[in-house]
């Protein structure tokens, strides 16, 4: 039995990263800035939730005291999160080592060391703070998440305009199926190497125009599907295809099966 604390554990994969390591019998914790309710959908029996801040540090060595692993899940993709958001990583792993942790995970996006995008730069950023760590680190990078692409579809569709960008193609995974990567990266044994990066994809790699048709089939939404060119960053990244792995098919549930699973709330 491992002792896993779980930073942005009532997040979208953090939460599925408490439910499948409660599952597995090992002692959770999760920290985040709140505590959910205990009738929330974020919260899970069995784990024990602490409210902690990685941009000030309040709150983290309590969450961590006692802990093997930490597994960070953390996002930053607005103002001044984004902007802490490698110090926070710092100040995150810095608490682990100081409560004793051997090991930490990170999640992090697939090849985002090369796009200039702000988002991704930051996650970039913060994948350099866990390469320099005294602790033995697993950063893991996904493909963008099924929910990712349904929720510019939908929020398209609200003008009966669902987008899809010129010559872009995605790998798309289920934030289960990284939740169980990074459960994994974290119970593996002792590597000689410190510090070590994996990418995991999804099952497919399909048109952002398939896609769009298979979410309105799925959600019976009225829009006509559009090709629009992408510019700046992302779109060249996009383009570039470096949002691909063929070679690492690691997600096992497809865009197509996770738009049936989560239909009503879609």
């Amino acid at each position: 039995m491992t002792a896993i604390c779980v930073a942005g554990g009532t997040g979208q994969v953090g939460r599925e990263v408490v439910r499948l390591a409660l599952a597995a019998g090992h002692t959770v914790s999760a920290v985040s800035r709140r505590v959910p309710a205990p009738d929330s959908a974020n919260h899970h029996d069995g784990a024990t939730y602490f409210a902690g801040d990685v941009t000030t540090g309040d709150g983290l060595a309590a969450a961590l005291t006692g802990t093997d692993v930490v597994i960070d899940c953390l996002e930053g993709q607005f103002g001044r999160a984004q902007k802490q958001f490698a110090d926070g990583g710092a100040r995150l792993l810095a608490a682990a080592h100081q409560a004793g942790a051997g090991k930490a995970v990170a999640l992090s996006i697939i090849n985002c060391d090369l796009s200039t995008y702000a988002f991704y730069v930051s996650k970039a950023d913060k994948e350099r703070v866990y390469a320099t760590s005294p602790l033995e680190t697993v950063v893991v990078r996904a493909t963008q998440f099924h929910s990712l692409v349904a929720a510019i579809f939908a929020a398209g569709a609200k003008v009966r305009l669902i987008p899809t960008f010129k010559g872009a193609k995605f790998q798309s995974i289920a934030p289960d199926d990284v939740a169980a990567a990074l459960l994994e990266a974290a119970l593996e044994g002792p590597s000689p190497e410190l510090h070590r990066l994996r990418t995991v994809g999804g099952p497919e790699v399909l048109t952002m125009r398939d896609m769009a048709e298979a979410w309105k089939a799925a959600t019976g939404a009225h829009g006509k599907v559009l090709e629009l060119p992408l510019p700046g960053p992302m779109g060249a990244y996009l383009r570039a295809g470096h949002n691909l792995i063929p070679g690492q098919r690691y997600g096992r549930e497809t865009f197509v099966s996770w738009l049936e699973k989560h239909r009503k709330t879609l």
